[in-house]
């Protein structure tokens, strides 16, 4: 069973997306333990402050570091080496490659921060990971832990009903995924394509390929890159990529 740890001081934000569908599940399954811990009850003081001026001056306030270092020194217990994720904008791009990484470990913590930023003896002394789920400035780490954890967690063994699903979704082939049909055949004059009711697998996994690599080609053809090519394939890149220029 892989353990997820959240140091927030908004744990609150996780009680709906922890138990509801593909989380909830995995839990029930006990493919992985969830908890969150408000980090502001290691503040250490009265008042329970977890955040101060920064040195130097400057704008907005600063989390200190003995709340998160005390936090994370309870809760690694264990002679298990967590992985320590810090949420932050200057972090590594998340990609599915990460995702799959991370769904290899026994145990993660996330440190979800506010205001300015962290200390960086934090980062320095604590961390052994910085992702950022995007260029865009968020509230706080919470929304972007919560979108890290659901896309590690979907990887466990045994978390999803169809064990292909995962290794088929886009990204994880390096592509995007191929369009996908269901019934009724015909809606509104709609058909789905003929081929995905011929019941010829070779013929299907051959048309879901080529929509695969259409779809990454035009959409996000940075993707492509990274994609081996049969030389039919890249025949096929080609005329399309002439036809575009028409």
């Amino acid at each position: 069973m892989m353990h997820i740890h959240v140091l927030s001081l908004f744990p609150a934000m996780f009680e709906g997306v922890f138990g509801s569908s593909i989380l909830k599940k995995a839990q029930e399954k006990q493919a992985v333990s969830l908890e969150v811990t408000d980090f502001r009850a290691y503040s250490g003081n009265k008042h329970s402050q977890v955040d101060d001026y920064p040195y130097g001056g400057g704008a907005g306030m600063v989390l200190k570091p003995e709340p998160l270092f005390q936090a994370v020194e309870a809760i690694t217990t264990s002679s298990i080496k967590p992985r320590i994720i810090l949420m932050c904008p200057q972090g590594e791009r998340f990609t599915q490659a990460k995702a799959e990484e991370l769904a290899q470990e026994e145990e993660l913590i996330f440190l979800c921060g506010h205001y300015e930023g962290y200390d960086e003896r934090v980062r320095e002394h604590i961390v052994t990971d910085e992702i950022s789920i995007g260029d865009f400035v968020l509230t706080g780490g919470e929304l972007g832990a919560m979108t890290v954890i659901d896309s590690v967690v979907r990887l466990l063994p045994g978390v999803l009903g169809n064990g292909e699903s995962p290794v088929q979704d886009s990204f994880s082939t390096g592509l995007l995924e191929h369009p996908h049909y269901t019934r009724p055949s015909e809606f509104r004059g709609f058909k789905v394509p003929a081929v995905l009711l011929s019941g010829n697998h070779a013929h299907i996994d051959q048309w879901r390929r080529e929509q695969s690599l259409y779809r990454t080609w035009s959409r996000r053809p940075d993707l492509m890159k990274n994609t081996e090519l049969t030389t039919s394939e890249q025949q096929k890149i080609a005329q399309w990529e002439k036809e575009k220029n028409y």
